[in-house]
């Protein structure tokens, strides 16, 4: 991974900060307001859910007091890219407002999905389902490793290995995760199982407000009774061949009939009259 990628991403909101203050003091035209119609979201934005009622607080806050820091913006072909600020975007849109306060920054393209997540990551909880696509899709861009994007984003291994398990959730599950109905430590204990149980876990999480301790014992339990009902099927299967063995063996023997075996089914080759007989006496036909 390249170093100084990584130290760029972790420092670049304070960079940006301090670049911010010396440019007033210097009176730079960095700083501008600029068409809120010219400005286009960052493709690779990670957050797709918006909380309303933060944006309208939010709205309320800038009306009143003014917004306080910059959106963050690179200028390509005639408009500009939003890199960070995505909710005092919205916030102005609600206010009706046409331009907003920019810092227009030289910024590489190709570092903008990795600046999103930790822009993301530093000012606000971001969606726990939408942080795992985003961290996916950075790793199979850049073909990360866990390691190298637990240091791009100063977390923990184990931190990214959970986030990215939320992937193999069903559907349900995710749509909980993202009302904030489960947590994540309710959902890494379902990851596995099929959809129906993690349907009917998650309904148990949300019905009784389970704790993450409860949840993992019962999907203990469900396991358990799972690997014992398999273990009983497979023990009656195999009694079932060895009986079903000894019919036909016994049938052979005592009546001198064609018989096999095909799968659980007992196959007779009739060839005669007299074999007919025979199987009129087996079944007391």
């Amino acid at each position: 991974m390249n170093k100084s990628l990584g130290r760029g991403l972790g420092a670049i909101l304070e960079d940006v900060e301090e670049s911010y203050i010396r440019d007033i003091s210097n009176n730079s035209n960095i700083v501008k307001e600029i068409d809120i119609n010219k400005i286009v979201p960052n493709p690779y934005q990670p957050r797709k859910n918006f909380n309303e009622k933060a944006l309208k607080e939010l709205a309320g806050s800038i009306e009143t007091q003014g917004l306080m820091q910059p959106i963050i913006v690179i200028y390509d072909d005639g408009e500009y890219i939003l890199i960070a600020g995505e909710r005092r975007l919205r916030a102005h849109k609600i206010l009706h407002k046409t331009k907003i306060k920019a810092l227009i920054v030289d910024f590489e393209l190709s570092k903008m999905r990795e600046y999103a997540i930790v822009e993301n990551l530093q000012r606000e909880d971001l969606n726990v389902v939408d942080l795992a696509i985003s961290l996916y899709e950075l790793m199979e861009e850049h073909s990360y490793t866990h390691e190298e994007i637990a240091k791009l984003l100063s977390k923990s291994r184990s931190y990214i290995t959970n986030i990215l398990r939320v992937l193999k959730l069903s559907e349900y599950v995710k749509e909980k995760l993202v009302e904030n109905k489960i947590t994540l430590g309710h959902a890494k204990n379902l990851v596995n199982l099929d959809e129906e149980l993690q349907k009917k876990i998650v309904d148990t999480i949300i019905g009784q407000k389970l704790s993450v301790r409860e949840v993992e014992l019962l999907v203990k339990k469900y396991k358990t009774n799972l690997t014992e009902k398999k273990i009983e099927k497979e023990n009656i299967e195999e009694i079932n061949k060895v009986e079903l063995g000894n019919i036909i063996n016994n049938i052979k023997n005592k009546y001198n009939l064609n018989i096999s075996k095909s799968n659980n089914s007992i196959l007779i080759n009739v060839t005669s009259k007299k074999d007919l007989k025979k199987i009129k006496k087996i079944f007391n036909i």
